[in-house]
């Protein structure tokens, strides 16, 4: 399909469902009470054409359907299949890409393997096996064609969002162009297997605190870029437990060690697990976790990390206006960014939050809200707040799927003094002393030649202030265009009153029954008077915003 094709069916598929409420904000808590009734057939419709575009958009999908914030609930009924139901390839496709992988055909490499696949996503399936060895395995496999694919829908997304550009700011003031780019690298690299497998290692080395708590082993002899070997967890789904496991079985201690270990991840070892919803937590035989498909995980500097877990603090104890100040120092502020406006709406919504009694309030959808409230005020939060934020939404689905009591905000009031312990402890390690010590030592050795030189130049007075603001090139052109603009004015001003004093002297040179000289004076005159106005109307638009972001 050429490049025109498709952005001819994307743009079909926009406009066919430009009234849904995917597009306008459906789940949100405050738009509902106003709202028409869902469609459910206008939402499974809604899932069938958005995977007829193929594996980005069922990955979008995917995404959606774990965004009740956004979507309402008939629409994430029918977007949920996306996450384990998509069709799977022909299983001799998937032959084929194993065997050209790994080197050798399927009854070599496996002693055992299953042609049914155990589940199917957007970008591979995974099929059940046995190595030579007895060891069970589960191997995924990416469909082919993947990545020139995905590389061809960024581009048609990346058109549409410049043409969104030229007649609406919207794209530019919630960051679009700067999302595509996230969400196009975090695709990628989930496409890359090594990668998927480095955090598999990763993760089971960072969960050996919670011993019930586990992540499958990558099998390196039988894992490329393109399939990924790995110890089969057996087991059910959170969602599928039965009433009568929940009856027999205490599953509480259980939800509470899954969230204080992935507050752990995120806050002391700075990796986000953004892809947590239900469908990639098992829950085995022995009443254990095994948490499955980690290609996409985010990775959050030390100093972002902090500045999160600021944010988390003073939102658990409701103090709003240090919320709005620590978001706005980790944000992006555009020209317009409206502070007050910004400072009003998070304080309230920060005061709702904290003395909501409802235990069910997600402190994820509160951290999206967020993000909401700084794209309408001007302020672009930064991409780890919303990858935060919708981690802990879908941990949040995954908690209460085993335990219907348990409440995200208690995990966190109780873990918090145990992160800051951590993160102090952290602080204070020999590298990091290391560090700082050599860093003060370089300050004490180059401190006297720095204040020798300032001292000079200010004697010599050469001291010289630059103020990145004032930009004299821009300034000088500004200054040009307004006396040009004078000059015309004052020119066409002159013609037209010289045309009409003309107009009473006797010519013999008529036009129209005018004085031809007046006549042309004046047509001049009007000529330059419009060439001004188009001018002006033209070229005088609203500056570009500019992003000014503080200094973590």
């Amino acid at each position: 399909m050429s490049d025109t094709s498709r952005l001819a069916t994307i743009t079909a598929f926009l406009i066919k469902h430009r009234n849904s409420p995917v597009f306008h904000g459906g789940g949100d808590p405050d738009s509902v009470t106003t709202a028409e009734p869902v469609d459910t057939a206008a939402a499974e419709q809604f899932t069938t054409d958005l995977e007829a575009l193929g594996p980005t958009f069922v990955k979008i999908g995917q995404m959606l359907s774990t965004r009740p914030d956004l979507v309402p609930p008939e629409y994430i009924t029918a977007l949920v299949r996306l996450q384990d139901k998509v069709a799977p390839a022909d299983l001799e496709v998937i032959e084929a890409q194993i065997a050209s992988e790994l080197g050798a055909p399927l009854k070599h490499l496996f002693a055992e393997f299953d042609p049914v696949p155990l589940g199917t996503a957007s970008f591979a399936q995974v099929h059940a096996a046995v190595l030579p060895s007895g060891r069970k395995v589960a191997v995924k496999v990416q469909r082919p064609g993947l990545v020139a694919a995905i590389e061809a829908d960024m581009a048609t997304l990346g058109s549409l969002i410049a043409s969104l550009g030229m007649v609406s700011g919207v794209g530019k003031r919630l960051g679009f162009g700067e999302w595509l780019a996230e969400f196009r690298a975090t695709m990628l690299a989930e496409l890359d297997y090594l990668q998927e497998a480095n955090n598999l290692e990763t993760f089971r080395t960072r969960l050996e605190p919670y011993p019930r708590i586990s992540v499958p082993a990558p099998v390196w002899d039988y894992t490329t870029r393109l399939v990924l070997t790995m110890d089969r967890a057996e087991g059910i789904r959170v969602t599928q437990i039965p009433d009568v496991l929940r009856t027999e079985a205490d599953l509480s201690p259980l939800a509470g060690d899954l969230g204080r270990a992935y507050l752990d991840q995120i806050f002391m070892h700075g990796l986000i697990h953004a892809d947590p919803h239900p469908g990639n937590v098992v829950l085995t035989a022995d009443q254990d976790l095994v948490l499955l498909d980690l290609g996409m995980v985010g990775h959050v500097p030390p100093r972002m990390r902090d500045q999160l877990l600021k944010l988390i603090l003073a939102t658990t104890e409701g103090r709003g206006e240090q919320v709005s100040e620590t978001l706005m120092h980790m944000g992006t502020r555009l020209e317009d960014f409206d502070e007050p406006r910004f400072t009003r709406e998070t304080s309230r919504m920060v005061a709702r939050f904290s003395n909501s009694s409802v235990r069910t309030d997600s402190e994820g959808s509160f951290l999206l809200q967020l993000v909401r409230i700084g794209g309408d005020c001007g302020l672009r939060p930064p991409a780890e707040l919303t990858l935060l934020g919708k981690t802990l939404l879908n941990l949040e689905a995954v908690l209460l799927a085993l335990d219907a009591n348990m409440s995200m905000r208690d995990v966190l009031k109780d873990h918090l003094p145990e992160l800051f312990r951590a993160r102090t402890r952290s602080s204070l390690d020999l590298g990091r002393l290391a560090t700082d010590a050599l860093e003060m030592q370089e300050l004490v050795r180059e401190a006297p030649q720095r204040l020798s030189v300032l001292l000079r130049t200010l004697a010599d007075n050469r001291f010289k202030v630059n103020i990145a603001g004032l930009e004299e090139s821009h300034l000088i052109e500004s200054m040009q265009k307004i006396a040009n603009r004078i000059t015309v004015g004052i020119i066409a001003a002159a013609m037209i009153v010289g045309a009409a004093l003309i107009m009473d002297v006797p010519s013999t040179r008529q036009l129209f029954g005018y004085p031809a000289l007046a006549l042309v004076m004046f047509l001049i005159a009007a000529g330059l008077g419009g060439a001004l106005v188009i001018s002006i109307l033209a070229g005088d638009r609203k500056s570009k915003p500019r992003a000014e972001k503080d200094p973590l």
